[in-house]
């Protein structure tokens, strides 16, 4: 028998794990030296480099539509924290650093989370959903991602009305599994954050714009059974384009999937290994 891990003999135990990784994160913090951006402007920078709207409540297999309700509210209450932030050259930008804990003393509820490979709730569940689209439009731009988690591993839902490639989305639990960028440019940027009653909305600006432009793409996605197991598979690349030129500067492999598929495989277009 598999030797269990300290954080799952009880509740007990995996509540002093989440202490300690948090303790961790916080003496991390302290002694890393790093710049966080904390200045925010109700005035908007100029140049709109990328925006991108997420739906909020979506169709995902038969997850409770009260968690997405709730999801809702919850990203209502993050926004603010984030909305306008400025990004300043030399600055990291920390997603729970400004958002903080979401905790039901500040009006979270119970949402949609992920764990152990299984769709399960938590009080500020959703927050995965604000990181996925900060991730989006930062993968279109020269900033530096400095963490990034994922799902790795597994797809737990059917697509629907899918308008991002499979696999850049992220994870995040708070405080220790982050979402960060570096600002390593010569340029300062600005993330717009808000929410309307059907989507989350976001825009990433700068005070000049940019010589390149970027693009995500993904290259022989497909599914494959592997003995009794059906496993998505592919690779998703960034383009780098020279606005002046229209030549292809870089090409880059950002993520190479090979997720088990953890839904009903019934209506998939399935490969046979060979």
């Amino acid at each position: 028998m598999k030797r269990k891990l300290f954080c799952e003999i009880s509740p007990f135990t995996y509540k002093i794990s989440v202490l300690k990784c948090r303790c961790i994160r916080r003496i991390k913090n302290l002694l890393s030296g790093q710049k966080f951006a904390n200045e925010k402007s109700g005035d908007k920078l100029p140049f709109i480099i990328y925006k991108h709207n997420s739906l909020i409540r979506r169709t995902l297999g038969n997850v409770d539509i009260e968690l997405q309700n709730n999801k809702a509210v919850n990203l209502a209450i993050a926004c603010p924290k984030v909305d306008g932030i400025i990004i300043k050259p030399g600055e990291v930008f920390s997603f729970w650093h400004l958002v903080g804990s979401t905790t039901e003393r500040k009006g979270y509820k119970a949402g949609l989370t992920i764990s152990n490979a299984a769709t399960s709730k938590g009080i500020g569940g959703g927050m995965c959903q604000f990181t996925n689209l900060i991730h989006w439009m930062i993968l279109h731009t020269p900033l530096d991602i400095v963490e990034h988690h994922h799902h790795d591993g597994f797809d737990l839902f059917p697509d629907f009305n899918r308008k991002v490639p499979f696999g850049t989305g992220t994870s995040i639990v708070y405080n220790y599994l982050d979402y960060r960028f570096k600002n390593n440019t010569d340029k300062t940027f600005q993330l717009i954050v808000y929410v309307t009653d059907t989507h989350l909305c976001g825009e990433l600006r700068a005070d000049g714009e940019l010589e390149n432009t970027y693009h995500i793409e993904t290259e022989n996605e497909h599914f494959i059974k592997i003995g009794d197991d059906v496993f998505r598979k592919g690779k998703v690349y960034r383009n780098t384009t020279d606005k002046r030129t229209g030549n292809t500067l870089k090409r880059e492999l950002i993520r190479e999937n090979h997720a088990k598929v953890m839904y009903d495989t019934t209506n998939l277009e399935i490969r046979s290994l060979i």
